[in-house]
């Protein structure tokens, strides 16, 4: 399936508007896409970017979404996210803080399936008031960065090894299988 961009520049939205403004940077934007994503997987079988996951160090990022946030800082005049975001870097800080141009609205909204909103919520309720460091432990603790290898690609079907986890493999991949057709 294609991811998005429409989607994506929401979830940021979302994102933005319930966390906690002051501790949204690019680690913690990371890994909020992780939890959103695999959180969906482990309760319905599917993501909600299908965005590609790679192990690195500071534990499972989404590779295109990197890719588009990245942009914003190297080139915004070409960026595709620039409509969506700045982000704002202090000399006294090592955040990279991600700064919506707006906030989440109803048009966004409508771009989400009540369970895809659901763990949006849970997500941000569990996270809001985390630094990035907290969030990239927790990812550390997760059988997706587990059983992986730096610059390796994290399956979705790794998600059925948490004990979390609602749905069995076969389910992940049927439903992966389904929606590449």
């Amino acid at each position: 399936m294609r991811i998005s961009v429409p989607k994506l520049k929401a979830m940021v939205r979302y994102f933005a508007s319930n966390t906690d403004p002051r501790l949204l940077g690019k680690t913690k934007l990371m890994k909020l896409f992780y939890f959103a994503d695999f959180g969906h997987v482990k309760k319905y079988a599917s993501p909600i970017t299908y965005d590609n996951y790679v192990h690195l160090e500071h534990g499972p990022i989404p590779s295109t979404i990197l890719n588009l946030v990245n942009a914003v800082e190297n080139d915004v005049d070409s960026a595709l996210f620039a409509d969506t975001i700045s982000i704002e870097v202090k000399p006294d800080l090592l955040l990279k803080r991600i700064v919506p141009t707006r906030g989440f609205a109803e048009k966004d909204e409508k771009l989400f399936s009540a369970s895809e909103l659901d763990i949006l919520q849970e997500v941000c309720r569990r996270f809001s008031d985390k630094i990035g460091k907290y969030l990239e432990d927790r990812s550390h603790e997760e059988s997706a960065w587990r059983n992986t290898v730096e610059t390796e690609d994290i399956p979705y079907t790794l998600a059925i090894e948490d004990p979390d986890c609602q749905v069995t493999k076969e389910e992940i991949e049927f439903v992966l299988k389904a929606l590449q057709k």
